[in-house]
Formats: C-alpha cells, structure tokens, sequence
C-alpha cells in the first residue's frame, strides 16, 4: 500500500491503495465517484474515460502510480451544473438509451472537441471509435457531437 495524493474534479484527495489499484476503482471505491463505469477492464469500451491533464484515457487500464500530480476530471467534474455543451448537446438529441456507456461517450467527446474544436464527420466518427455503445445510439452520438462543436 502507498499514499497517493491526487488532483480529482479540482479539489486535493488522498488514497492508501496499492500502486498497481486501476484509477477506475480508486475513484468507484475510494471516492465515491461512481460515474465512470466498468465495461469490459481491457480499455476497449470506453465506459470508463476519464480526463487526466485534459487528455481521455481509460480508467480501468490506467494504474494510479501512473497518474502522478496530473489534473483528473471524471463525469462529476466536467461542469459544475451539467451544462458543458456536450451534455447539453446530448439532452438535446436525446441520446441515451440505457446510459450505461454515456460518461465515456461524453468524456471521449468532451476531450476531442478540446483538441478539434470543429470536427467534420469522418473526424468524429473515428474519435468516437472506441467507445462501444451497446444500444447503438452512434447516429445520435455524432450529431450531438457535432452540435456541440458549434455550441464550444
């Protein structure tokens, strides 16, 4: 076990957890950030994106000894009142269906966006690649991504 003092959602957390423990866990069992969901643990759904310094990764492959001091923002910490153009873009077409994949459907988009303010469609729709959606709401994925590249 080791102490590790993390940057999660903008406020100083502190976790005694082994050094190999996925973020994933740290943040679904440690605290109490259940967002970010468990898919598959391979880092092949997405349903666990998270941002670390901005960038998405998977949470479920990615250790805690790896973070670091870098910035983590999960689902919870995107924006204070759910109002980041992608979640508002996501209400507006109606995307999810289940909601099982959405906050690494919204995290992966939220990043990309970052990155490529204005995306076409071949640009997102091979950003979005790796998140699974088992309903296969893609169509309403895109286009709420698209809408809120315009909103960005």
């Amino acid at each position: 076990m080791a102490v590790f003092n993390l940057n999660v959602n903008g406020k100083k957390r502190k976790v005694d957890v082994d050094p190999d423990t996925p973020m994933l866990w740290v943040l679904r069992d440690h605290l109490n950030l259940v967002g970010t969901k468990f898919g598959c643990g391979i880092a092949q759904c997405g349903a666990c994106t998270i941002h670390a310094d901005g960038n998405a990764i998977r949470s479920c492959s990615t250790p805690i000894s790896a973070v670091g001091d870098m910035e983590i923002v999960t689902i919870e910490g995107l924006s204070p009142n759910g109002n980041h153009p992608v979640q508002e873009a996501w209400i507006e077409h109606d995307v999810p269906q289940c909601g099982y994949c959405q906050a690494g459907q919204i995290m992966n988009a939220a990043a990309f966006l970052k990155k490529n303010p204005n995306p076409s469609k071949e640009e997102i729709t091979s950003a979005m690649s790796g998140n699974i959606c088992r309903c296969g709401t893609y169509t309403r994925i895109n286009a709420a991504i698209q809408t809120a590249s315009k909103k960005s």
